[in-house]
């Protein structure tokens, strides 16, 4: 099978399903925005063809090069796995006649207020919520909804321009903020845990799920710059306390009508159990989840997702062994990463149960905290006890410590 697959090289997890694609039989042909000589061995050696485009930020140009490209080459399927370009993919797929989602299946999962429009129209819990284009029509929707409110991108992704309203105080210290946000959510804040639903489908059906637990809440994790953030692949997803938000997480899948890919849906549960919407995507989660997820169950998900969408099957075992959690890191101070200390104590402590670390060496600039979640690095965990997990994640948590100067 044929498979174009956009941007192969980025974001960083891409090369992973290029190779997944690659490995499960699939003849795979890039179409990306960056020279050839520029991507990874890895994945210029995964590719049978490269396509080059003059930029993702032209749609009908992307269609173009993939006309002209189909008009010599077969091309069976259409694959993206990055959310900017999801509307892209999907005119491609309706120009070359390929089989997958159409530009009116993926709006829903691009546009969070239609996203919700469907799932009301469904039955789903989700936030009260309304759309905004200019300050005129926030403020109206806050005074709709009532405080506390949370406004954020209508095409975003993760939790940036995201702010919590508490007061008329907060939403005019955050309107000068969202100047450059063409259209924002403005939604009831929903006080509660937060965790995930992610699938990869096949044939309509759902293969394999994963329930994450964020530690803290995103929201939360994004505004105290001294917060180790962590996301944590649960073990036991079938406690009942989880029942709620994994059945919803299947009627949201059946109302969106997805058959075949990743999916990565946030949802809340309140103090008295009462599971609420978030947001779902059709696509994988970011910040190395999936090899999160991977650790927590010894399985290859990058191969598993190619298997499910060329042959409707995983084509791989599931058997949940672990929690597994990531937890990532931000230096103190500004500059570059000067030293790091703890992390060989913490070794020696918990031995086999780190299973990968990926800080930045000293000598490296600081990342922007506020722009990536990976911040300055991250360490993987996993253990069959949850509380042990927990108890360890916490120790990376305080024990570790980056820190940057110059």
């Amino acid at each position: 099978m044929n498979v174009l697959l956009l941007s192969p090289g980025y974001p960083p997890e891409m090369p992973k399903f290029t190779r997944g694609l690659s490995e499960a039989g699939a003849t795979v042909i890039g179409l990306g925005d960056q020279p050839v000589q520029s991507l990874s061995d890895d994945v210029r050696h995964r590719l049978s063809d490269y396509v080059q485009t003059g930029g993702f930020h032209d749609e009908a140009g992307l269609v173009a090069r993939a006309r002209e490209y189909a008009a010599r080459h077969r091309v069976d399927r259409v694959e993206c796995l990055w959310e900017p370009l999801m509307i892209a993919a999907a005119k491609i797929r309706e120009a070359l006649g390929a089989p997958g989602m159409s530009v009116a299946e993926t709006v829903p999962f691009r546009d969070k207020e239609i996203m919700k429009q469907v799932l009301d129209r469904a039955g789903i819990r989700t936030p009260r919520h309304a759309n905004a284009h200019t300050v005129r029509e926030v403020r109206e929707a806050v005074a709709a909804i009532g405080y506390p409110a949370i406004v954020k991108p209508i095409a975003g992704a993760g939790s940036a321009d995201t702010f919590r309203l508490d007061d008329a105080g907060q939403l005019e210290r955050v309107l000068p903020r969202l100047g450059h946000v063409e259209e924002v959510s403005v939604e009831e804040f929903i006080d509660g845990e937060e965790f995930t639903y992610d699938t990869v489908c096949g044939g309509g059906e759902v293969l394999y799920d994963n329930i994450s637990w964020y530690r803290p809440r995103p929201l939360i994790a994004r505004s105290l710059e001294w917060v180790s953030p962590q996301t944590m692949a649960l073990r036991n997803i079938d406690d009942p306390s989880l029942a709620g938000g994994r059945a919803m997480g299947r009627a949201v899948l059946s109302a969106m009508n997805f058959r075949e890919g990743f999916t990565h849906m946030e949802w809340y549960r309140k103090a008295d159990g009462e599971v609420v919407f978030g947001e779902i995507a059709a696509r994988p989660p970011g910040a190395y989840t999936v090899d999160v997820m991977n650790y927590a169950c010894d399985i290859d998900l990058f191969h598993g997702w190619a298997e499910a969408v060329l042959r409707g099957r995983l084509g791989v075992p599931v058997e949940r062994r672990y929690n597994a959690v990531s937890i990532f890191k931000r230096a103190r101070g500004q500059g570059k990463i000067t030293r790091i200390e703890g992390l060989g104590p913490l070794l020696a402590e918990f031995g086999p149960a780190i299973v990968a670390v990926d800080l930045l060496p000293p000598g490296s600039p600081r990342r922007d905290w506020l722009q990536t979640l990976v911040s300055d690095g991250m360490v993987i965990l996993r253990h069959p006890d949850l509380t042990r997990c927990m108890e360890m994640a916490d120790r990376v948590g305080t024990d570790l410590q980056m820190f940057a100067g110059g």
